[in-house]
């Protein structure tokens, strides 16, 4: 389909790129709806949270699909069909490591809502979008979007859906202008919702 973003040339991430990664996945999730409240301290939200996004970007590394815009501001990490985010041994680790980072309450609410998106997470093999952020210094200039544009574009020669979570509701719009429609919708505890979003297969 047409998207109405213009295309951000994309690049595979390196380990150079790590730290730039997890300073836009930190601001440009900071105040988000639904991970901005998982770090209920807003004093060292910034240092928690980015302890998760620094493990789920070096872990993503391992594939060809942590994509960046060419400086930095925009990141989209993809896990690819049969891909898993964490590897066995970081998942046994998890659970632990997030007490070690915020405390065994914070890490409890963090594991429910992994929990939760888990289970909705549908069986066919797809792209994943994990995570997709921009860096708060570089907002509004359409990068996010023209960068999910550009790694649909390679998702699609490749034949295959992808599927995202929107925990933002004004997100649900321009995901559904690129070819997602809502799927399926997950009430958190807070109370907050989270709609599934899902791309068929573009030829």
């Amino acid at each position: 389909m047409i998207s109405p973003y213009t295309p951000v040339p994309a690049l595979a991430a390196t380990p150079a790129d790590v730290d730039a990664i997890v300073a836009a996945m930190t601001t440009g999730f900071f105040d988000d709806p639904m991970w901005g409240p998982a770090f209920p301290d807003v004093d060292r939200r910034a240092e928690q949270a980015s302890a998760l996004w620094r493990l789920a970007v070096t872990s993503s590394l391992r594939y060809p699909w942590m994509l960046v815009t060419g400086n930095l501001e925009s990141a989209a990490l993809w896990i690819p069909p049969g891909g898993s985010e964490l590897t066995s041994e970081e998942e046994s680790g998890f659970e632990e490591f997030l007490v070690g980072v915020t405390d065994r309450t914070v890490a409890d609410g963090i594991l429910r809502i992994f929990g939760k998106l888990e289970e909705a997470r549908p069986s066919e093999p797809h792209f994943y979008l994990s995570l997709l952020a921009t860096h708060s210094d570089h907002r509004g200039r359409g990068l996010g979007m023209g960068l999910l544009t550009e790694n649909l574009a390679r998702i699609d020669a490749l034949g295959a859906p992808a599927y995202l979570e929107s925990c933002n509701p004004a997100n649900n719009k321009r995901y559904a202008s690129v070819g997602f429609t809502a799927r399926d919708t997950i009430t958190l505890a807070s109370g907050h919702v989270v709609t599934t979003m899902w791309r068929p297969a573009h030829t």
